[in-house]
């Protein structure tokens, strides 16, 4: 039985009211303009969403993973485009605090309360699931790292959108990825860190998501996050973490498409009674039900265990591929409960079932997911 404590029940009150006052009412039109208005982003600075796991040291509200999970599924509830660059500030949250140097902590993380996001920039063109197959270089000049290369599909980065991000880039070609890896934080405007295209999505279409160009870009030794030669520690410690709030995210999603299914088969008369009348309707309400709290008590276990400090890669996993199967059937399942008016944008149903299709790719596909798990059970 997961019971939450009276602080988790207050914070789940207070993004639920926020989401729903503030977030819900924009989302059609986030996704018609395909961006997420500068209010939003220094609304939740301000109420302390966007430093939510911070510590408290550093501006932040040092919840725990618990808290993350519970807030993201409220704001994906809401607005998946919100729901996605929220995951991802998180992450980029957690990382900093883990691996970050005092300075860097002072510097980035106390950016949140001013509404200023960042980005996790792992992926590149030849190096998508393979992750340790990157290929931007950080060559050493003196004190400096002179870094060249490019990174795509990189969320929270657009014209308006990412005041800084994590890169990762090879310092030593002949470790590759055992060793020859390094993080490093970039701030918007560095010379030679340019955005390349921006997206044109098929969901999340608020959510900043773009190519980042490196030509000749210098940076100091203090940008270094973590060692020199640990990015692929850094990388992958933020994955478990990442892949919680990815599950959140779906949960959300998930939600969001059973509450508009409920509703509308309430409200649908056909043969003179509302269509939740008819029992074939009503299963697949409660099997949707069924899955989606299954995945959510997934999700909190991942969580929790995280919280204790202990690994939870295959729990992440679990969670991850799960909820994000979950929520794509429990989509598809709402949109054939609306019938045809499911198929059209007048419906919030038609907006989810595009939306969610991202999280069963991002930050390891089903099909990873699969493999990460298997090989915890095998080894």
């Amino acid at each position: 039985m997961f019971e939450l404590t009276k602080e988790q029940e207050l914070l789940v009150k207070m993004v639920r009211e926020y989401s729903t006052n503030e977030l819900e009412p924009r989302a059609d039109d986030v996704d018609k303009e395909s961006k997420i208005p500068q209010e939003t982003y220094k609304e939740m600075g301000k109420i302390g969403l966007l430093g939510l796991n911070a510590p408290v040291e550093y501006g932040g509200a040092g919840m725990d993973d618990i808290c993350k999970v519970l807030s993201i599924i409220e704001v994906t509830r809401a607005c998946g485009s919100t729901g996605e660059f929220f995951a991802v500030q998180l992450l980029v949250n957690y990382i900093i605090a883990t691996h970050g140097t005092e300075e860097q902590k002072k510097k980035y993380l106390a950016m949140n309360a001013e509404g200023k996001i960042g980005a996790f920039a792992l992926t590149e063109p030849e190096a998508g699931s393979d992750a340790g197959g990157l290929q931007m270089t950080a060559d050493k000049d003196g004190d400096d790292y002179i870094i060249n290369g490019s990174k795509v599909f990189i969320s929270n980065m657009g014209p308006d959108e990412g005041a800084y991000a994590i890169i990762f880039a090879l310092t030593d070609k002949t470790k590759g990825s055992h060793g020859g890896i390094t993080a490093f934080l970039v701030d918007r405007g560095t010379p030679g860190f340019t955005l390349g295209k921006l997206e044109d999505k098929m969901g999340i279409r608020g959510a900043a998501v773009s190519e980042l160009i490196f030509e000749d870009c210098r940076l100091p030794k203090e940008q270094v996050l973590g060692k020199v030669g640990k990015g692929m520690h850094v990388a992958f410690s933020g994955l478990d973490s990442g892949r919680v709030g990815i599950a959140a995210q779906s949960i959300g999603y998930g939600q969001a498409a059973l509450d508009a299914a409920i509703e509308y088969s309430k409200q649908r008369v056909q043969f003179k009674k509302p269509i939740s009348a008819n029992q074939g309707l009503q299963w697949y309400l409660a099997e949707m039900a069924t899955r989606l709290e299954a995945a959510k008590l997934l999700a909190l276990k991942a969580a929790a265990t995280m919280s204790k400090g202990q690994s939870a890669t295959m729990e992440a996993s679990m969670a991850k591929y799960f909820a994000a199967e979950t929520a794509n059937w429990i989509a598809a399942k709402a949109v054939q409960i609306h019938g045809g008016y499911g198929f059209m944008k007048d419906y919030v149903v038609e907006r989810i079932y595009r939306d969610v299709r991202i999280v069963t790719i991002y930050e390891g596909s089903s099909e990873v997911q699969k493999i990460v798990i298997s090989r915890a059970l095998l080894q």
